[in-house]
């Protein structure tokens, strides 16, 4: 990308076609998305840290800093599940910050879906639109472990993969749930839909 994709302005522009001030970004609007419906919002920095705290100060998160940010986005995951752990919950909301976050009702569905599927004995539910998954992810404690019981050169793919019988899938109509924004171009795509 170029630039860090946690700061990246979103939403683009107001309902008048103005653009955000410095403090919407897709890291603001996922920690504003996640802080009805939960009791504690987490974010995991790495070597951005510095530039992170301004943002996360406003808002009623925490940051904590991945120690080792070059081993990968498998290891903010881990350091992250440790962080809940830690504070006493038994389940977690994972979203990633390359990306817009879903619509509310969304999340609200998912939710409530996860509540349904904790009790036929699941262990995740995984967002998809258009048969591709996507996130946020939500996780109990049982598959919080297995994140974290997992080799640090495992990816969150491979640990799914493993416990598939554990997993439910919810198809929703929200195409921001598999939207990654890796380029100039993808974000400038959103921009101007």
């Amino acid at each position: 990308m170029g630039r860090d994709k946690a700061l990246l302005p979103w939403p683009p522009k107001d309902s008048q076609g103005v653009p955000p001030g410095p403090r919407h970004t897709f890291l603001t609007a996922a920690i504003q998305l996640l802080e009805d419906p939960t009791e504690l919002v987490i974010v995991v920095a790495g070597k951005n840290a510095a530039s992170l705290i301004p943002l996360v100060q406003t808002t009623s998160a925490v940051l904590v800093v991945n120690p080792a940010p070059e081993r990968g986005q498998f290891s903010s995951l881990q350091v992250g599940l440790h962080e809940v752990l830690n504070r006493g919950r038994d389940a977690a909301i994972v979203t990633l910050v390359d990306r817009p976050p879903v619509r509310s009702s969304t999340l609200e569905l998912l939710v409530s879906a996860f509540r349904e599927a904790l009790s036929q004995g699941k262990w995740a539910l995984v967002p998809q639109f258009e048969d591709k998954h996507g996130h946020p992810v939500i996780i109990s404690r049982e598959m919080i472990e297995a994140f974290l019981k997992a080799p640090a050169t495992s990816n969150a793919r491979e640990i799914e993969h493993n416990n598939q019988q554990h997993i439910q899938y919810l198809q929703v109509n929200d195409s921001n749930v598999p939207l990654n924004v890796d380029t100039p171009e993808e974000y400038s795509r959103l921009t101007t839909e």
